[in-house]
């Protein structure tokens, strides 16, 4: 029977699955990361490590008759309830004697088939490398060298060092190398060295080099040691309410993706230098039980008061904690590592069948004492020089259904809890459910949980989602979201409501065309007083936003793609604005040949900035922009990738963005005068 089974899926999907590996994000997570940008403040991630582990995974693909979940988890392609499905297909017919045979797996559809096939592999060759000594002596060394720069020079860099108190210390080059050894997913290390546009390299408050450095040692799968972390890394814990530093999605077309999903401890050598510990940590496990516990000391930046020496007892204190990571002028240099922060914690798990629960604890010791302004939304706001976090999650899947939750507390006892739902109610429908209610004085550190916050923090809410598939190449997703502030937050005056609806329609008959349509309204209140008024009036502010998207592949070589997007802000009120922008790409990708690249034109229009718009756009390898749209102009940019051979690979970037009614382009130190801004980024990749 599961011969005939393997000879009926070759026959129906065999053709299907005749593609490349790809290492670029898929159009789903690419609107996610869109909203991520969107959501923190315009802030663009530089953790590059999924994109790092796709490529990994393509080039050392998962053997599926090897793979535990957790491997599976680490792709965040599969639902909770498709690798649930796929392990117990395993485990009740045994290893698989072919790729073709997980077309047999409850819940795999063809589209979940096309995603992971670049990733996954079938084998009966028993892992021969799995001693250290093998480990260290036939993996892979790369290093990259990257170089980025703004070609207009800003009011940073021009102003005179002899008479201006505030100015770019150092040029305007960012420069990024990374050096990165690794065997499989099983053992890695590497160093990071990187710079950003204004600091200084190899003089003044950079005597030894580079701003940041990053050094990692991680190894996977030792015996009893499923995980052992030196040097940099990052921890992920229950559903985000406790720890969770890596990539993590919030509210997308993907309505199946509301499930935080990741190892433990994962390995950080990326350019960001906020979301990672610094020190030593380990996972072991056996059979059903895994259990980790981590260490980390790191200097963090901090903006620094100095006691009043009038006052007996007064003491220096931190006013907040920075996080952008730049250290350019005079007082960013001196907020650098202000603060010492030590952070210790753990996880214990246990699994089985199809239930998982977890216990988290993460403590934190600073040197100095955190004490917040005295704005009323500071009241509940972290203080002191002592915290915690604890928490207890768990997934549960029975049949096509899938439970997960957390419920944590601080040190103070303040709740914080989050529970969630995925189920398949047909093998063309599913659907999501996720309601959260977390206490204003439920503070944390490093967290993404699904929440309208960018923290976890102040907010109920219930988010409803679901996907069907009604016809073959057909989809619809949408999702409502209802959300409440008990307490005040910056910018609102008030506790307030808000709401948000998505609706998709994608149609994808093959891998040649594919469109989607999505329309998304958004109501959150805020602060509106252009009058003066001494209470400011908090009041909705809608948001709506149409995209359409549409991607043709013309042959073997080109891809044609093209978006339009239109936003209404606060359509009906005092308010209003409007925005609209369209771009085109064109994508040269021939299999064979070492020269690749695209090129894209783009017009936008809007009212102000609260009618904004992003575009993800394609970049370097490992690398993505996602830069935001608003007055009117024009933006190009040409991508050129280069294969000189198997060991020397080129990348080059040159985008331009030209205004049409400008003279000064920017604000402060950021200031450029003209009404264009060019950008070009150079990129080296050497395998040895």
């Amino acid at each position: 029977m599961k011969h005939l089974i393997i000879l009926v899926c070759c026959f129906f999907i065999k053709a299907a699955w005749a593609q490349p590996p790809v290492t670029q994000p898929s159009p789903d997570t690419e609107q996610q990361i869109e909203n991520i940008t969107e959501n923190n403040a315009d802030e663009e991630t530089d953790d590059d490590t999924y994109l790092q582990s796709l490529s990994e995974f393509s080039r050392n693909p998962i053997n599926l008759n090897l793979a535990d979940a957790a491997t599976l988890e680490e792709l965040l392609l599969l639902t909770p309830i498709q690798i649930d499905n796929f392990i117990t297909y395993r485990t009740l017919l045994g290893k698989f004697l072919t790729i073709y045979e997980i077309q047999a797996i409850p819940g795999w559809d063809l589209a979940t088939i096309q995603k992971i096939r670049p990733y996954i592999m079938v084998s009966q060759a028993v892992n021969l490398f799995n001693a250290i000594g093998s480990r260290l002596k036939n993996g892979d060394n790369i290093l990259f060298v990257r170089s980025t720069q703004v070609l207009e020079k800003s009011r940073g860099y021009k102003l005179d060092s002899s008479q201006a108190t505030n100015f770019y210390y150092g040029s305007p080059q960012r420069l990024f190398i990374r050096y990165k050894y690794s065997f499989k997913n099983l053992l890695q290390y590497g160093v990071v060295a990187e710079k950003d546009p204004g600091e200084e390299l190899f003089k003044g408050s950079q005597k030894y080099g580079f701003d940041y450095y990053s050094v990692h040692f991680f190894m996977r799968n030792a015996g009893i040691v499923k995980a052992l972390a030196l040097g940099d890394f990052t921890v992920n814990l229950g559903q985000g309410l406790t720890q969770w530093m890596s990539q993590a999605y919030r509210k997308g077309p993907d309505i199946t993706t509301i499930k935080r999903q990741a190892a433990v401890l994962r390995p950080y050598n990326s350019a960001g230098e906020i979301n990672f510990h610094r020190g030593i940590g380990i996972t072991v496990g056996k059979n059903n039980w895994e259990a980790t516990l981590f260490g980390s000391y790191k200097k963090i930046d901090a903006n620094f008061v100095a006691a009043d020496t009038s006052l007996l007892e007064a003491e220096d204190i931190v006013t907040s904690l920075q996080t952008s990571g730049y250290h350019r002028t005079k007082s960013e240099v001196e907020d650098k590592g202000m603060q010492r922060q030590v952070a210790f914690g753990g996880n214990f798990k246990y699994r089985l069948y199809g239930l998982q629960i977890g216990v988290n604890a993460v403590q934190y010791q600073f040197k100095l004492p955190l004490q917040k302004s005295q704005y009323p939304y500071n009241q509940f706001a972290l203080t002191g020089k002592t915290f915690g976090n604890y928490s207890i999650d768990y997934g549960y899947t029975y049949r096509n259904m899938h439970f997960f939750g957390e419920a944590a507390s601080t040190n103070k006892r303040k709740l914080a809890f989050i529970q969630g739902m995925l189920m398949s109610v047909a093998n063309n429908v599913d659907v999501s459910l996720l309601y959260r209610n977390i206490s204003p004085a439920y503070q944390s550190l490093y967290t993404s949980a699904f929440t309208e916050n960018t923290f976890p923090t102040n907010e109920k809410g219930l988010y409803t989602g679901i996907s069907i598939k009604p016809a073959m190449g057909w989809r619809v997703d949408a999702y409502a979201d209802v959300y409440k502030f008990p307490w005040l937050r910056y910018r609102v005056d008030a506790p307030t409501t808000g709401k948000e609806y998505m609706f998709q329609l994608t149609y994808q008959p093959n891998k040649i065309f594919s469109i989607y349509s999505r329309l998304r309204s958004e109501s959150k209140p805020i602060n509106y007083n252009p009058t003066g008024l001494t209470l400011n009036p908090v009041i909705p502010q809608p948001r709506q936003n149409w995209r359409t998207q549409l991607s043709v592949k013309l042959n073997s070589i080109f891809t044609f793609r093209s978006r339009v997007e239109m936003v209404w802000f606060d359509k009906r009120g005092s308010a209003a604005e409007n925005g609209f922008t369209i771009f085109t790409d064109l994508l040269y990708n021939p299999m064979m040949k070492p020269l690749s690249g695209n090129i894209r034109l783009q017009y936008f229009e809007t009212d102000g900035y609260n009618s904004r718009v992003y575009s993800y756009e394609n970049d370097v390898l490992y690398g993505y922009s996602i830069p935001v749209f608003y007055d009117k102009g024009y933006r190009y940019y040409i991508n050129v990738n280069y294969d000189i051979n198997k060991r020397i690979s080129l990348w080059a970037k040159w985008a331009q963005t030209i205004y049409s009614d400008k003279t000064l382009i920017g604000s402060g130190l950021d200031e450029i005068e003209g009404n264009h801004k060019t950008e070009v980024k150079l990129q080296l990749r050497y395998k040895f």
